[in-house]
């Protein structure tokens, strides 16, 4: 039996309504594949299956195991057939043991491993540093909210440990705001309709003091700038601090519904998409987008001239990657790039795998 130690976990989430459909299994599967920290569910996926979509047909869930599907370092999965069908069965790891107070030998221990030790779906660093830097709001949301209108001896460009001056509505002050200059304005490039504005992070303040002279409802407030990953400018805008980390506990799935979008966007600075990159795509909740949900890059088709027929010909669409859904909106997604065979860039085509 063929046997292969190798990193991983599962996840909580739930089958996507995929369609019943043949699983192929990796030609180059395990029996047996136990499970290593640093591993994803992807990559365990794409070792026992040729696509690694097809993971909910799959995985069996055991109800006599606690949190039965989350996977966690040292377990071990097995290949068995059910019916004729594959399906894989978890193993729990062995439990660690620790030396109890007063104790000289060593005492086995309950297992109660946290959430956040399960492997996660996909890699997480990248993930979590473009929400780090990044913040998807809505088109509306700087409306209204308080803004950076000097720094301290009316600088103009601030920075970590100094104090600026904001104005605007404090009449139910936070103790702390995050500051953010609006981005990329995302639209449709078909309809036009606006589906979410990009906020970049510049950095957190916590409020010192309020003008006590002043209406509060347009109140001038002191503010300790404590993080900056940019410098402050003018105009900057506050807002209430948002938990951005993810911790990628879902499946891969295929969406069940017909998927037809395009990339729209990518962070800035990047010029050439590629592996591993976050991607802003004109898809989301409305049309059935869940995280967890694979899709299919397409490099779209060039038009090039039929000189004998003298005639324009649309060139087919050509598949170049895969990217896996893991933040959505009511009107647009986030996905992170999991394959890529050649440079990949805005308005290329997604769709169902």
């Amino acid at each position: 039996m063929k046997k292969i130690i190798l990193a991983a976990g599962v996840l909580l989430a739930a089958a996507f309504g995929l369609q019943a459909a043949e699983v192929r299994l990796n030609p180059d599967h395990p029996d047996e594949y136990v499970v290593q920290r640093g591993d994803t569910l992807w990559d365990i996926s794409g070792t026992f299956l040729a696509q690694p979509w097809y993971w909910p047909e799959i995985w069996q869930v055991n109800p006599q195991i606690e949190n039965p599907h989350l996977i966690y370092p040292g377990d071990r999965l097995r290949l068995v057939y059910v019916e004729g069908q594959p399906r894989l069965q978890l193993e729990r790891g062995p439990r660690p043991y620790r030396l109890s107070p007063g104790a000289d030998r060593l005492q086995p221990q309950v297992r109660r491993e946290a959430v956040s030790e399960a492997i996660p779906a996909i890699p997480l660093d990248a993930i979590n540093a473009f929400l780090s830097r990044t913040r998807i709001v809505e088109p509306n949301a700087f409306e209204g909210t308080p803004y950076v209108i000097s720094g301290q001896d009316q600088r103009i460009l601030m920075g970590a440990g100094e104090r600026i001056y904001a104005r605007g509505d404090f009449r139910a002050p936070l103790a702390s705001y995050g500051i953010y200059r609006p981005g990329e304005v995302y639209a449709d490039p078909y309809t036009g309709e606006i589906l979410g504005l990009q906020a970049l992070d510049v950095g957190d303040v916590d409020l010192y003091q309020l003008d006590p002279d002043q209406r509060q409802d347009f109140a001038v407030a002191t503010m300790e700038v404590t993080r900056t990953s940019r410098e402050i400018r003018l105009e900057d805008r506050l807002l209430p601090v948002e938990q951005r980390s993810i911790a990628a506990l879902f499946q891969p799935g295929a969406p069940a519904t017909p998927v037809e979008g395009v990339i729209l966007g990518v962070e800035e600075g990047v010029t050439q998409i590629g592996k591993y990159d976050v991607v802003a795509i004109n898809q989301g909740e409305r049309e059935g987008l869940q995280p967890g949900h694979v899709l299919a890059i397409y490099k779209r088709g060039a038009v090039v001239r039929d000189r004998i027929e003298n005639e324009n010909v649309k060139l087919p669409d050509e598949r170049a990657g895969l990217l896996m859904v893991f933040r959505t909106f009511e009107k647009m997604s986030l996905g992170l790039v999991l394959e890529s065979d050649r440079a990949l860039e805005i308005m290329d085509l997604v769709r169902n795998p």
